[in-house]
């Protein structure tokens, strides 16, 4: 096959599922491009990785996949076809050795997204793919060229004899993920969810005295539950509410709640590693003519914001087994999510029903779409990059399938 006949592949995105996309079709004998509107490409993913880069996570396959919800099944087959021990593979391969964690996170032992990024970008360059930043989809003409604006305005068209879109969601905004792509998808017919926050921090109408000297608390060894599901972590108190691991980790119950009641009411236990009966005879052997906050703090080893809590949210028992319980069920109630943009990531996207088991369009065929544009949502802790780049190594693979079957690639 001559460098001219080679089959034209664009790859619109150029964060980790674009790229993941790009690194399959280098082996299918294409002439690759990625294109991004922003100055630079992996933005979101460098972001990502400033406190940690969480590639993946070691858990155990069937639970692993429970966290992906109702997407389970049709994510799947790109899990299986990438899974988490070959993206530890696949970082190694790279120059950057990784470590699990006691909780199953898997992260580089550079704990950096940065190392990793410039060795991906150099390989997919010394593999042949062209790079243009500064370059903004607008969709396509009338004759199926792909439209192209500069960041000066300036429009140019390609022609593309497949394309994966790998634009992101909505979340992070001013990293590149604007969700400007769903408009001119929905317009070709393609079904799209509504993008919605997911991994969000939540509004809680708290006093103007607590706020003002607990924001940027943090609760930790805490437990929050929700509609049966109990979570343990982290949480930090903000101007606005709360937000946190623990919190991400039951965002999507608490928004589907709001979405649907207005309000939430989730409960805070303080010392879940410690229960009823035993809190009791601590607080019973405390001295009761101390202050509250020192009987706690001797007790229990409470935090002042764990104690500024439990006064913001109502009256404070005296009897020492009434307390216990209100210490390991203190209720909060969240009256709003943070705003998309704030959130870490995005559900909602191309629906299922609206792509092939290739991630291909159905109503745009050669038009294939990964990561966050699809419509699923999973927690922290690996999975949302892991679902991310597994997809984009699925769109790829389904380019070429595609490509195979029209006798454009052997």
């Amino acid at each position: 096959m001559t460098e001219q006949s080679r089959p034209q592949v664009l790859v619109i995105g150029g964060g980790p599922s674009g790229l993941a996309a790009a690194e399959i079709l280098t082996g299918g004998h294409c002439e690759v491009t990625v294109v991004d509107h922003m100055p630079s490409f992996g933005r979101k993913f460098l972001m990502a990785g400033r406190s940690g880069l969480n590639l993946t996570n070691a858990e155990q396959e069937t639970a692993f996949l429970q966290r992906y919800g109702a997407a389970q099944d049709w994510l799947a087959p790109a899990l299986s076809a990438f899974s988490p021990s070959m993206m530890t593979v696949w970082a190694e391969e790279l120059g950057q050795p990784c470590f699990t964690g006691s909780s199953g996170r898997v992260f580089p032992k550079a704990m950096k997204a940065s190392p990793l990024l410039r060795a991906w970008l150099k390989r997919l360059a010394d593999r042949g793919v062209h790079f243009r930043a500064g370059m903004r989809w607008q969709g396509w003409k009338s004759n199926g060229d792909v439209v192209l604006v500069s960041r000066n305005g300036s429009e140019e068209t390609l022609r593309a004899d497949a394309t994966v879109l790998a634009l992101g969601g909505g979340s992070w905004t001013r990293l590149g993920s604007d969700g400007g792509w769903v408009p001119l998808l929905s317009a070709a017919g393609v079904p799209v969810a509504a993008l919605r926050p997911a991994n969000c921090g939540f509004h809680v109408e708290w006093s103007e005295g607590f706020r003002e000297r607990f924001s940027g608390a943090p609760l930790k060894r805490i437990a929050l539950s929700f509609a049966a599901e109990t979570c343990r972590g982290e949480a930090v108190i903000t101007r606005k509410g709360l937000e946190g691991g623990a919190v991400y980790t039951l965002s999507a119950l608490l928004r589907d709640a709001l979405e649907r009641d207005g309000t939430a009411d989730v409960l805070l236990d303080l010392r879940p590693d410690f229960d009823v009966s035993q809190m009791t005879e601590r607080l019973k052997r405390s001295r009761a003519r101390e202050s509250l906050s020192n009987r706690l703090r001797k007790a229990l080893q409470l935090s002042p914001v764990a104690v500024g809590l439990l006064r913001e949210t109502g009256e404070i028992p005296a009897d020492p087994e009434q307390l216990a319980q209100r210490l390991k069920t203190i209720p909060i109630r969240l009256s709003a999510t943070e705003p998309l943009e704030r959130a870490i990531s995005s559900a909602g996207g191309v629906c299922q029903s609206g792509v092939d088991q290739r991630f291909m369009l159905k109503e745009l065929p050669g038009v294939f779409a990964c990561g966050e544009m699809l419509d699923w949502e999973a927690p922290t802790g690996g999975y949302l990059l892991q679902a991310v780049i597994a997809t984009g190594r699925a769109a790829g693979q389904g380019v070429l399938d595609w490509l195979a079957e029209r006798e454009l690639v052997a």
